[in-house]
Formats: C-alpha cells, structure tokens, sequence
C-alpha cells in the first residue's frame, strides 16, 4: 500500500497537549506545513477519548500513568499502552496511509508498536527524548554495569535498529547512542528550544506594566523529581530569610517529590516564602508564569543522567530574558558558558544561597547576564529548528533516512 507523505502519526506515553511541550511543538509544525497529524497519547481522567487540538487530532487510550510506581509496575505500564497503541496504529494506518509515525519515548521500544504500519508502507522514527539506560540507572540506583541496565541498553540498541531514523535532544546524547553503535548518518538533533512563537522578549509587553513588584521573586518550574536538586532552592531560601527583604519562591510543577518539597518548606518554617503551584498550565500560558520573576533557578544534581540533559526550562528562561542561575552540569556548561547564566556549586545549597545574594545585590549583572543568553537564541531558534524538523519529515516520507553529517543538527 502507498504511503500519504502528508498524513504522519505521533506515539508518546505521556499526555497531549499537557506536559508535552516537545510533542506540541513539533505537532504544531507539521500542521502549518500542510501536514494531517494524529497523536496517540494517555488519557486523564475526564479528558475525551478524541480530541481535536489546535488542528491535531489526539487519540487518548485508557492507560494511567503513575511515576511512582517500581519497576515492575512502571514495564507493566509501558506493555498495556504498547499494546493498545499498536492496535491503534495498525488501524489508523489503513485509514490514514502514513508516511511517517514518530514514537516518541520513553519506553524505547515503544518504537516497534509501528510495525503494521510499517508493513504497510510507513518509516518510523524514534524520537528520544531521554537516553533510557542512563534513565534507569539513575532511577533506580544502578550501576551501568549491572544487568538490568544491561538489558535496558539491549532494548535501546535493538530499537533504535529497528528504527529507520532516530533523533535525540542534545548532540551529548546524540554522542552517546552513535558511541552504542548507532550509525551516525541514522541520527539527528532536535532541540528542545523554546516555541519562539510564544517564548519571546517582546511577552513583556504583554504584561501589566503598572503592577507593582514587590520583594525579590525566584522560580522554578517543571518536573519535581529528585534529581532535579529543587530542595536545594527551599534550603537557600532558608538561609536567605534575613537577608533579602520580600524574598519569595515559586516551585510550580507536579512530580513525585513535591509532597516532599511541601513537608520541606513546612518544616523551615517558610509558608510565607515559598508558593506552589500545582495547577496544569497550557504552553501559552508559562510566559506569563515566568516573567512573574526576578531570577530563575535550574538547580540540577549531577548524576550519569542529568549530566546529559539541557533542561527546557533554561532555553526558556533565557528566550524570555529572565536570568539565570543553574548548576555547571556538562549538558548546561557545553550551551551557556559563564557570561550567560550565573553556576553555582552543583549540590550546593550555601553556593546557592551565596549566587542568589550577590545577584539580588547587583542588578546589573542580572541584567548583563539575561542580555548575553541572547547569544544562545541567536544560534538556536524553533524557528530554524522547525523548517529543519519539517524538511526530515518531508525526506523520510520521499525515502531517504539517512543524514549526511553535515546536516545532523536540525535546531540550528
């Protein structure tokens, strides 16, 4: 059966357009392109079974989600919506005639859930957003070595073989799949950058001008994992208290360790400082959650995970001019150098605490460094990135997979 170069699926375990913002980016510029897309996703309690958003057509399966759950649970997880995405990619490949079904993962071999699709024509790409094995490893306290990491990195290898394309986050990540034996013509980069569209300096405009600010205002927002160090923020509050008048946190995001976060910040006594917000907020309104900020804090602990994630949140903050302190991981070093975002001794609390109040004493650092992560913007845009991410798509569904090396990062 042909394929229709112009109809192109999306698998993701996750949901749509909620928590997402990778998937929405690229959904969305398919669409303007000329592009029919579906999206194969979870499905939240009162969310409808079909759902056309912003003109992509999202099909939610019956599958809850639950990050707290071990590894067992977690893979049962994974193999009931493996199994239901297939059976829905299968169908809707007879309907649509696919040119393209993207799986997005984690799980990595979530990609072969387009095997009907395939034999009826499709190509199939498997989008990593998170390297798998290192993932897991530091989910769970394991070695690299060990043979449950083993079998995770088996997994990854095997589908990413099974894949005619593969694209990742970073060229870190990208690095680390072609050092696996992935063939580095079958792999691109397609950054997380921040929609432009929505993330911009000109937002402020946007904003009441005449509201007064009060205080010193941090924020962090995202997943609230552990690894993710944002019990760092609360404790440098702790020590701040005294120290700058108004000081006030904004934690807003949902995850596994916000129970703990909140007992934290109970515990230090800081109700009156620190604020969460739990609330899911659509893409096009974070702009105007952010800019709420003097200062940001992407606050990462170093781990064989983390080490390789540049974190959204940070292209975010430096789109929108908000400036930055971060924790100097290899990921973050190798895109914001020193002039660009303020590092503090990554694991830190006091290192945090110190950069905070040398920042909130010098607002024309801030303002230097806000006006230097322009560089970052300036090399890499979803405006660029977008053609590039369309112009794959479009070459994959005329049959070719392979990239040349000079052509491997498409969000330049």
């Amino acid at each position: 059966m042909q394929a229709n170069g112009k109809n192109h699926c999306m698998v993701v375990h996750s949901h749509y357009p909620l928590g997402e913002c990778r998937v929405e980016r690229q959904a969305q510029a398919l669409v303007r392109a000329g592009y029919r897309v579906d999206v194969i996703c979870l499905r939240l309690k009162g969310e409808a079974k079909f759902e056309m958003v912003d003109g992509v057509e999202v099909h939610r399966l019956p599958v809850a989600r639950n990050k707290k759950r071990g590894p067992v649970l977690q893979m049962l997880e994974y193999l009931g919506f493996f199994a239901l995405a297939s059976a829905k990619v299968g169908r809707l490949q007879i309907r649509r005639r696919y040119g393209v079904v993207q799986i997005h993962n984690l799980p990595d071999f979530l990609v072969f859930s387009g095997l009907g699709a395939r034999l009826l024509g499709a190509r199939l790409i498997l989008d990593i957003h998170d390297v798998m094995p290192e993932f897991y490893a530091a989910s769970f306290r394991r070695s690299m070595e060990s043979w449950p990491v083993r079998l995770v990195s088996l997994q990854e290898r095997l589908s990413c073989r099974f894949a005619d394309h593969v694209i990742t986050v970073t060229d870190l990540w990208r690095d680390t799949l072609v050092h696996r034996s992935l063939p580095p013509e079958k792999c691109s980069v397609v950054m997380n950058v921040a929609d432009d569209r929505i993330f911009n300096r000109m937002a402020r405009q946007h904003l009441d001008s005449s509201a007064e600010r009060k205080g010193f205002r941090l924020i962090y927002h995202g997943s609230l994992t552990p690894r993710y160090g944002i019990d760092l923020i609360i404790r440098a509050v702790d020590v701040l208290r005294d120290k700058i008048p108004g000081l006030q946190l904004l934690i807003h995001g949902n995850g596994a360790a916000g129970p703990g976060l909140q007992q934290l910040a109970e515990d230090l006594d800081l109700s009156d400082r620190v604020r969460f917000s739990t609330r899911l907020v659509p893409t096009a309104e974070l702009p105007r959650l952010i800019l709420w900020a003097d200062l940001a804090v992407v606050p990462y602990l170093s781990d064989v995970f983390t080490d390789g994630i540049l974190p959204t949140k940070l292209m975010e903050y430096a789109v929108l001019g908000i400036p930055v302190v971060a924790a100097k991981t290899p990921a973050i070093a190798a895109y914001f150098d020193e002039e660009m975002v303020e590092f503090f001794e990554t694991g830190d609390h006091r290192s945090l605490a110190d950069v905070i109040l040398k920042l909130y004493q010098d607002p024309a650092r801030r303002g230097e460094i806000a006006r230097n992560a322009e560089r970052f913007n300036e090399v890499y845009s979803w405006k660029k990135g977008a053609a590039q991410y369309v112009a794959l798509i479009d070459r994959l569904n005329r049959g070719d997979a392979a990239l040349t090396e000079d052509k491997r990062v498409l969000a330049r």
